[in-house]
Protein backbone atom coordinates (compact mmCIF):
# COMPACT_ATOMS: atom_id res chain seq x y z
CA UNK A 1 0.00 0.00 0.00
CA UNK A 2 0.53 3.50 -0.51
CA UNK A 3 0.07 6.89 0.42
CA UNK A 4 -2.01 8.90 -2.77
CA UNK A 5 -2.62 12.87 -2.48
CA UNK A 6 -5.95 13.57 -4.62
CA UNK A 7 -7.03 17.30 -5.84
CA UNK A 8 -10.88 17.07 -6.84
CA UNK A 9 -12.43 20.19 -8.25
CA UNK A 10 -15.66 19.95 -7.77
CA UNK A 11 -19.27 22.29 -7.84
CA UNK A 12 -20.88 23.36 -4.44
CA UNK A 13 -23.46 21.21 -4.69
CA UNK A 14 -25.49 19.89 -1.50
CA UNK A 15 -24.21 15.76 -0.68
CA UNK A 16 -21.50 16.01 -3.10
CA UNK A 17 -18.60 15.20 0.02
CA UNK A 18 -20.98 12.45 1.09
CA UNK A 19 -21.05 10.81 -2.49
CA UNK A 20 -17.42 11.28 -2.66
CA UNK A 21 -16.49 9.53 0.77
CA UNK A 22 -18.85 7.26 -0.02
CA UNK A 23 -17.21 6.06 -3.02
CA UNK A 24 -14.05 5.17 -1.26
CA UNK A 25 -15.96 3.56 1.82
CA UNK A 26 -17.69 1.22 -0.67
CA UNK A 27 -14.10 0.19 -1.63
CA UNK A 28 -12.97 -0.17 2.06
CA UNK A 29 -10.21 2.66 1.76
CA UNK A 30 -10.05 4.34 4.60
CA UNK A 31 -9.47 7.66 3.80
CA UNK A 32 -6.39 9.53 6.09
CA UNK A 33 -6.91 13.01 5.93
CA UNK A 34 -10.22 15.36 4.06
CA UNK A 35 -9.53 18.75 3.25
CA UNK A 36 -12.80 20.81 1.64
CA UNK A 37 -12.70 24.38 0.85
CA UNK A 38 -13.60 27.19 -1.74
CA UNK A 39 -11.30 27.38 -4.67
CA UNK A 40 -10.47 30.31 -6.63
CA UNK A 41 -13.58 29.99 -8.84
CA UNK A 42 -16.58 31.20 -7.70
CA UNK A 43 -19.06 28.25 -7.57
CA UNK A 44 -16.13 25.30 -6.69
CA UNK A 45 -14.85 23.85 -4.11
CA UNK A 46 -11.28 22.04 -3.90
CA UNK A 47 -11.23 18.80 -1.77
CA UNK A 48 -7.80 17.12 -0.89
CA UNK A 49 -8.40 13.63 -0.16
CA UNK A 50 -5.19 11.37 1.17
CA UNK A 51 -5.06 7.91 1.22
CA UNK A 52 -3.36 4.60 1.31
CA UNK A 53 -3.98 2.01 -1.32
CA UNK A 54 -2.50 0.31 -3.99
CA UNK A 55 -2.16 2.10 -7.46
CA UNK A 56 -5.37 -0.16 -9.51
CA UNK A 57 -8.23 0.20 -6.98
CA UNK A 58 -7.57 3.92 -6.84
CA UNK A 59 -7.29 3.97 -10.50
CA UNK A 60 -10.89 2.47 -9.96
CA UNK A 61 -11.95 5.16 -7.69
CA UNK A 62 -10.80 7.44 -9.91
CA UNK A 63 -12.55 6.79 -13.14
CA UNK A 64 -15.70 6.57 -10.91
CA UNK A 65 -15.38 9.89 -9.18
CA UNK A 66 -15.03 11.21 -12.99
CA UNK A 67 -18.64 9.81 -13.17
CA UNK A 68 -20.00 11.87 -10.61
CA UNK A 69 -21.41 14.65 -12.73
CA UNK A 70 -20.30 17.49 -10.16
CA UNK A 71 -16.65 16.30 -10.44
CA UNK A 72 -14.43 18.66 -12.58
CA UNK A 73 -11.58 17.44 -12.52
CA UNK A 74 -8.96 15.03 -10.13
CA UNK A 75 -5.38 15.30 -10.09
CA UNK A 76 -3.24 13.04 -8.26
CA UNK A 77 -0.34 14.91 -6.60
CA UNK A 78 3.33 14.08 -6.53
CA UNK A 79 5.15 15.00 -2.94
CA UNK A 80 7.84 15.96 -5.19
CA UNK A 81 5.68 18.39 -7.37
CA UNK A 82 3.52 19.71 -4.80
CA UNK A 83 3.55 22.06 -1.94
CA UNK A 84 1.88 19.78 1.05
CA UNK A 85 0.83 20.92 4.52
CA UNK A 86 -0.85 20.11 7.82
CA UNK A 87 -2.02 22.64 10.55
CA UNK A 88 -2.39 21.96 14.08
CA UNK A 89 -3.35 23.09 17.52
CA UNK A 90 -1.91 21.43 20.68
CA UNK A 91 -2.46 22.08 23.60
CA UNK A 92 0.10 21.00 25.79
CA UNK A 93 0.67 20.92 29.78
CA UNK A 94 3.13 23.37 31.25
CA UNK A 95 4.38 24.80 34.81
CA UNK A 96 6.80 27.60 35.80
CA UNK A 97 9.43 24.96 35.24
CA UNK A 98 8.83 23.51 31.90
CA UNK A 99 6.98 26.66 30.21
CA UNK A 100 10.55 27.88 28.96
CA UNK A 101 11.23 24.81 27.66
CA UNK A 102 7.51 24.53 25.86
CA UNK A 103 8.43 27.98 24.25
CA UNK A 104 11.52 27.39 23.45
CA UNK A 105 10.71 24.48 21.08
CA UNK A 106 7.78 26.50 19.98
CA UNK A 107 10.42 29.41 18.80
CA UNK A 108 12.96 26.42 17.48
CA UNK A 109 9.93 24.94 15.03
CA UNK A 110 8.69 28.28 13.87
CA UNK A 111 5.43 27.71 15.40
CA UNK A 112 3.37 30.57 17.61
CA UNK A 113 1.35 30.65 21.11
CA UNK A 114 -2.28 31.40 20.45
CA UNK A 115 -3.38 30.61 24.06
CA UNK A 116 -2.36 31.16 27.48
CA UNK A 117 -2.87 29.37 30.68
CA UNK A 118 -1.74 29.00 33.93
CA UNK A 119 -1.31 25.42 33.37
CA UNK A 120 -1.16 25.37 29.72
CA UNK A 121 -0.37 26.35 26.06
CA UNK A 122 -2.24 26.21 23.19
CA UNK A 123 0.45 26.06 20.33
CA UNK A 124 -0.57 26.46 16.62
CA UNK A 125 2.15 24.97 13.76
CA UNK A 126 2.03 24.68 10.06
CA UNK A 127 4.30 22.48 7.93
CA UNK A 128 4.76 19.45 6.23
CA UNK A 129 3.87 15.78 8.24
CA UNK A 130 7.92 15.47 9.16
CA UNK A 131 7.85 18.75 10.69
CA UNK A 132 4.51 18.36 12.75
CA UNK A 133 5.37 14.72 13.67
CA UNK A 134 8.40 15.85 15.01
CA UNK A 135 7.01 18.53 16.82
CA UNK A 136 4.77 16.64 18.44
CA UNK A 137 7.59 14.07 19.26
CA UNK A 138 9.63 17.21 21.04
CA UNK A 139 6.16 18.27 23.40
CA UNK A 140 5.06 14.51 24.63
CA UNK A 141 6.72 14.46 27.24
CA UNK A 142 5.96 17.66 28.83
CA UNK A 143 2.31 16.47 28.63
CA UNK A 144 -0.14 16.79 25.08
CA UNK A 145 -3.84 17.20 26.23
CA UNK A 146 -5.65 18.10 22.84
CA UNK A 147 -5.02 18.13 19.40
CA UNK A 148 -6.82 19.41 16.75
CA UNK A 149 -5.62 18.41 13.23
CA UNK A 150 -6.43 20.16 9.86
CA UNK A 151 -6.43 17.43 7.30
CA UNK A 152 -3.77 17.89 4.40
CA UNK A 153 -3.70 20.66 2.36
CA UNK A 154 -1.78 20.52 -1.07
CA UNK A 155 -1.33 22.20 -4.04
CA UNK A 156 0.77 21.74 -7.67
CA UNK A 157 4.27 23.68 -7.98
CA UNK A 158 4.89 26.30 -10.65
CA UNK A 159 2.96 27.98 -12.76
CA UNK A 160 0.03 26.13 -13.72
CA UNK A 161 -2.93 25.32 -11.64
CA UNK A 162 -5.70 22.48 -12.22
CA UNK A 163 -8.55 25.08 -12.93
CA UNK A 164 -6.58 26.41 -15.51
CA UNK A 165 -6.35 22.94 -17.38
CA UNK A 166 -10.09 23.11 -17.13
CA UNK A 167 -11.07 26.50 -17.81
CA UNK A 168 -8.67 28.20 -20.06
CA UNK A 169 -8.31 31.86 -18.83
Amino acid sequence: MSTHVLSLLVEDKPGLLTRVAGLFARRGFNIESLAVGHSEIAGLSRITVVVDVEELPLEQVTKQLNKLINVIKIVELDPNQSVQREHLLIKVKVDNTTRSQVLEAVNLFRARVVDVATDALVIEVTGDSGKTGAFLRVLEPYGIKEIAQSGLLAIGRGGKSITERVFRN
